[in-house]
């Protein structure tokens, strides 16, 4: 074990710096982890016991118990219990050895710990509590560390926090003053030994409080001072942390949910059916007992005379007795081990299956689509609820900037048809401006020529898009820029700019150097006014170097609009139509703006603001007056329009997903007007809806007010029926809360805080009714570990399969809480594939995933036990009517060969053809008809129903296959005059006649025919009467005469035409009610696969890509993704990095290179030459996320 959990609980934390000896008397778990169940040691115990939870498991061995005793001669294949045992094993070891090795290269990482006052390469796994460890830039974080120091101004780090939250922008973390006195100084590092007394290990990411105790001061100690384990360490040289939390204890494992034993909704209903079948078998036993016991008394004595018996003594009673227990070994064949067996080969097919579409392998990231297990194919094809995350999993994690309005022209209009026009995009060279990249494209060159001719407008525009932002400037050397964008929108709003020849290159607290057109600018920075979630705009004050003050504001349209000059109103009634233009694709908009600030105005304001900003209280109050005093009779200049964009045949994949009667819920770490924008744009939200329903209270009672949704009267009488019955609802166990049918459509958001309080018992049944009242759910701002509660009560409640698809470590908790969890190889690492069932790289594979791979695997799952059962009960039943006719002499109707070979060798290959080749219509029509998904979601193909009928079908057919050879055989005789009603001739006969029923029976059940199909029905029956005709032979009798004692009966016996006569008759009557019935059935009342298949004599027609539009007059601004405090940040030189290369006032053509580091995972937006998943040098990617160094091309 490399870690070890605290046997009592822990209500708080102590632990000393570099006092290893102190630390460890707390058992303090290490910094190993443990993601697979097993172990070496725990596998075989654990292992045994997950098998044993099928029990059929415990029926075969019971059944293998049973033939130790002497008395019990008969014997029975239960011995395959341990073929099927091994064979589980085989696969689940497979499974789990690829989480052992995700394990092992996380745990055998390397880092610097400070031990005896020298830093030492040490392995993760052997980090302790207490130590003190060095960080570099790019490196992913050891354990969840307090930070002490870094190599940045006023001890600053900056850190990715996507694999925890989802959050896409870059996170600031400070050192107390006291630490970061510290530095990069081993010896006082080694000296350092503060006490820390915090919280103990939780799940709560954005919380933490403690106290560090240094000399005599106590110093406190909060959320931002704390590295988490989980994010990497962005854009700082070095840091020094105190590790305070080392493996299962650090808030990223504590969100990962607990590992689960998964099994298929059929997997549980066979429990339930096999107990059945338990009692049926036990009852029949018992019948064929008590006849015996009969017969002994009234018959049995007349056979003593006959054949006396070596052991009188028990009598009737314990020949009724034995004959019970007889009878329960031959009757085992209702539930064979080759079930078992077969059913596991049959999810490996499928699996293989899976592996191998080409359809589904992603050439671009050369990821094709993986199995991770084989037990959870057929769930696949009953998905009811989908949880998907948003960032990186329905969107490719890229901004561009795809079009923009400027004093009333919009431009970018054209069609990405034209791009492979070279006069179409940016790449021509601009007027002493650097050439875009390549991959930054602009489908209107009609804005570079604006650009080239000055128009002021124009110009005026991108000067707005190069001045009025957060984003910092690093010159890591004379050529080469490094951008660090608070929020991926800023990135691309400044990227853009500087594609259009307004090229932003440094700032300080006081000034922002930018290249105007090849000319170097120096614009003094007076203030900034910061963003806020009420204010969803900031705005810039600036002196140009001609000494003109200026306010450069952007924000969301509508704060903006109501504070123009009224001179502004057509235009701005122009730009509003530009704007829904824009919504209708699915863009995310932004309206920029600016005013000439008087001189004297702004230094009476400038005072005011100094007073205001210093103000002990009502600081923020009195600021926000200021604002609104200076953002006033502001002159429009137009509108941005930038595309978070989807990852290829989102919308499409929804859409069909939809149609298949699937819901989908978005689960992310986003914020709401972000995650509402991509449910408009992937068709989640529509604005043909009824209502969009928000849920953002701050109290348990403003939630439970608004989850009270004004639907129509009808369906507010159905959620007050609701309320009132809520207990007689939770007081049922294993009651479903059903669906409701709601007169219109509706969606439903909810924020993190929200959706805490609606978890809670007292309204989670609440929440849950209203969320499937409707036909879309976004949840944002969760965590990860309310992303598994929202699961977790969805299971709970409805009775319906699940399914949650993600790409990080912070969607791990969601992937194992559902009934099957599918990880996107995308670009946060591994960690949601490790822990995942099914990966592959893009979203749009999931509709193939279900629709096809899984419908095709549930139908050919279910077409397979319905077969099974019918050819096994089939062949049982025919024992239970012959014990009436052999004295319930436990006597078998067949020959004993037959009986061992019927499901390993006569009906094995033709059921396995049916369950790995069959398909009801092919894929494209799947795609074409998703509607036939709904079936698999109702379990209509195989359920306790569906059990029933195929147990009356196999009574009758044992009934036909027993009685009318009986009857055609009695007091018959062959061709020669020999009497041909014996035993043996009897018994080729049945079981001929039941080969080819059950044979025919399956051509009956095979809708796709193929060549192996056929090969298999036909091989098996002529291998039936080669070996039948073998094992009946002379030479065999001679060799071993007491094995093979049918001697000459199959060529006596088969040569007759009476008999062939009797098995066609038998076949017909066997058949014939099944062919009366499906000829009813698709004629009067015909199913979604019969209407199909009827269409399938028409080809599909082609396939429209679309372009999908939607008419929107709602807009999403770029303020909303942006964070508070950031211009605090900037003009307080919090932000500052080095200073910059300083160049002439003029710029001239030269090479160089400029990086953009995009910052969170969504950041690679960046339009640049350079691949967007560029892998630092000397940094190992790893399991837990990558990150991405992208870099631009100027001159």
């Amino acid at each position: 074990m490399t870690w070890k959990r605290n046997r009592e609980t822990e209500f708080e934390r102590k632990l000393r710096a570099n006092d290893r000896e102190y630390n460890l008397s707390f058992t303090y778990a290490t910094n190993g982890i443990k993601t697979s169940k097993y172990n070496f040691f725990t596998f075989l115990p654990l292992n045994l016991f997950e098998q044993f939870q099928r029990i059929a498991n415990v029926y075969f061995l019971f059944l293998l118990l049973l033939q130790v005793p002497p008395q019990n001669t008969r014997t029975t294949t239960s011995s395959g219990v341990s073929l099927s045992s091994v064979w589980e094993s085989i696969t689940d070891t497979a499974v789990r050895r690829n989480r052992h090795r995700s394990d092992n290269r996380v745990n055998n990482r390397k880092v610097e710990v400070l031990i005896d006052g020298k830093l030492c390469s040490e392995r993760w796994m052997d980090v302790k509590v207490g130590d003190i460890i060095k960080l570099e830039s790019n490196q992913f974080i050891t354990a969840d560390l307090l930070l002490l120091s870094s190599s940045e101004p006023l001890n600053l780090v900056y850190i990715e926090t996507a694999e925890l939250d989802g959050s896409t922008n870059l996170k600031v973390r400070q050192a107390l003053t006291v630490t970061g006195a510290l530095g990069d100084d081993i010896s006082r590092l080694a000296g350092f030994n503060g006490e820390v007394c915090c919280e103990p290990p939780n799940n709560r990411l954005d919380h933490f409080t403690g106290t560090l105790l240094f000399g005599d001061h106590k110093f406190s100690l909060d959320n931002g001072k704390v590295l988490l384990r989980g994010c990497t360490l962005r854009n700082t040289h070095w840091c020094y942390g105190l590790v305070l939390f080392g493996g299962p204890d650090t808030k990223l494992m504590q969100n990962c949910g607990k590992n689960s034993f998964k099994r298929t909704s059929i997997d549980r209903l066979m429990n339930v059916l096999v107990l059945c079948i338990f009692g049926v078998l036990a009852l029949m036993c018992a019948i064929l007992a008590v006849g015996n016991y009969l017969w002994e008394i009234n018959k049995g004595y007349q056979f003593n005379i006959f054949l006396p018996r070596e052991d009188d003594s028990g009598g009737a009673s314990l020949s009724a007795f034995l004959t019970f227990w007889s009878y329960v070994i031959i009757l085992n064949t209702v539930v064979p081990i080759s079930l078992y067996v077969s059913v596991e080969i049959i999810r490996l097919g499928n699996s293989f299956y899976i592996d191998w579409d080409r359809k589904m392998y992603d050439a671009r990231s050369d990821t094709p689509a993986e199995a991770r297990t084989t037990t959870l194919n057929e769930e696949l094809g009953q998905i009811k609820y989908i949880f998907s995350d948003k960032t990186g999993t329905l969107t490719q994690n890229i901004m561009t900037f795809n079009k923009c309005t400027i004093n009333g022209k919009t431009y970018g209009e054209r069609e990405q048809l034209e791009s492979s026009d070279p006069q179409y995009s940016t790449s021509h060279q601009l007027v002493a401006a650097p050439p875009s990249p390549p991959s930054f494209s602009f489908y209107d060159h009609s804005l570079v020529e604006a650009v080239k001719l000055g128009i002021p407008e124009v110009q005026g525009f991108f000067r707005l898009l190069a001045l009025c932002h957060t984003v910092m400037a690093e010159e890591k050397s004379k050529d080469q820029l490094a951008y660090q964008a608070q929020s991926p929108d800023e990135g691309a709003l400044v990227t853009a700019a500087r594609n259009f020849g307004f090229v932003f290159r440094s700032r300080t607290p006081e000034s922002i150097t930018i290249m105007e057109m090849g000319k170097q600018q120096r614009y003094e920075l007076l203030a900034i006014l910061d963003f806020d979630n009420v204010r969803k705009r900031m705005s810039v004050i600036v002196r140009s170097p001609e000494g003109k003050v200026s306010l450069y504001c952007k924000g969301a349209d509508s704060v903006i609009f109501e504070r123009l000059n009224p001179s502004c109103r057509k235009l701005m009634e122009v730009t509003t139509e530009h704007l829904n233009e824009f919504a209708g694709d699915g863009l995310r908009t932004l309206a920029l703006a600016y005013k000439d600030v008087d001189e004297d105005f702004f230094s009476r304001w400038k005072q005011q603001h100094h007073k205001a900003s210093t103000a002990l209280e009502n600081r923020e109050a009195q600021l926000d007056q200021l604002f609104e005093e200076i953002e006033t009779d502001l002159l429009l200049l137009g509108a941005t329009a930038i595309e978070d964009k989807l990852q290829d045949g989102v919308p499409q994949t929804i859409e069909q997903l939809a149609k298949a009667d699937i819901k989908i819920w978005v689960l992310t770490g986003d914020k709401q007007e972000t995650a509402e924008n991509i449910g408009y744009s992937c068709n989640l939200l529509r604005e043909e809806m009824n209502d969009v329903f928000i849920v953002s209270g701050n109290t348990p009672e403003e939630v439970k007010q608004t989850l009270s949704l004004k639907f129509s009267l009808d369906d507010q009488c159905l959620l007050i029926l609701f309320c009132s019955h809520r207990k007689k609802i939770l007081g049922k166990v294993g009651s479903a809360l059903k669906d409701e049918v709601v007169s219109g459509e509706y969606g439903l958001v909810i924020n993190g805080n929200s959706l805490a309080y609606a978890l809670e018992e007292a309204m989670e049944l609440e929440f849950l009714w209203t969320a499937c009242m409707c036909q879309a759910v976004i949840c944002c701002r969760v965590t990860p570990l309310q992303k598994a509660q929202v699961v977790e009560l969805v299971k709970k409640y409805k009775k319906a399969v699940t399914l949650a698809i993600g790409d990080g470590a912070n969607d791990v908790s969601m992937i194992k809480a559902a009934h099957i969890g599918v990880g996107i190889s995308g670009q946060e690492g591994m960690q949601a594939v490790s822990s995942s069932d099914y990966s592959f790289a893009q979203f749009r594979f999931l509709q193939r995933l279900l629709l096809v791979h899984g419908r095709w695997s549930y139908l050919r799952m279910c077409k397979f036990l319905r077969y099974f059962f019918y050819k096994n009960f089939t062949f049982t039943f025919v024992h239970f009517w012959f014990a009436f006719f052999c004295g319930f002499s436990a006597q078998t109707v067949y020959d004993e060969w037959f009986i061992t070979l019927y499901n390993l060798v006569y009906t094995a290959l033709p059921v396995l053809g049916l369950s790995l080749f069959d398909q009801d219509v092919n894929d494209a029509w799947s795609f074409q008809h998703p509607q036939l998904y709904v079936p698999g979601q109702l379990n209509l193909y195989f359920s306790k129903m569906a059990f029933f009928k195929c147990a009356l079908h196999s009574g009758f057919s044992s009934l036909v296959l027993f009685f009318i050879p009986y009857a055609a055989m009695s007091d018959s005789m062959r061709q020669d005059g020999k009497d041909l009603g014996d035993y043996q001739s009897f018994a080729v006969v049945t079981q001929t006649c039941l080969l080819f029923t059950v044979c025919i029976q399956l051509s009956l059940e095979m809708s796709y025919w193929t060549a192996v199909n056929t090969l298999f029905i036909v091989g098996s029956l002529l291998l039936y009467f080669g070996v039948t005709f073998t094992m009946y032979s002379n030479g065999l009798f001679r060799l071993f005469p007491s094995a093979f004692s049918f001697i000459g009966t199959a060529r006596n016996t088969l040569n007759q035409s009476n008999v062939w006569l009797t098995i066609l008759l038998t076949s017909i009557l066997c058949v014939l009610p099944v062919l009366t019935y499906r000829f009813l059935t698709i004629l009067l009342w015909p199913t979604i696969n019969d209407k199909a298949r009827q269409a399938k004599a028409a080809p599909p027609p082609p396939s429209k890509r679309t372009r999908i539009r939607r008419g929107s007059s709602r807009r999403s601004g770029y303020a909303f993704s942006h964070a508070q405090g950031y211009g605090e940040l900037v003009t307080s030189r919090r932000f500052l990095r080095r200073p910059a290369v300083s160049h002439s006032s003029h710029f001239t053509p030269m090479k160089s290179t400029s990086s953009f580091i995009p910052m969170g995972r969504s950041a690679g937006y960046s339009p640049t030459d350079g691949p967007h998943n560029a892998k630092a040098q000397g940094v190992e990617g790893t399991s837990l996320q990558m990150y991405r160094i992208i870099q631009d091309q100027t001159l």
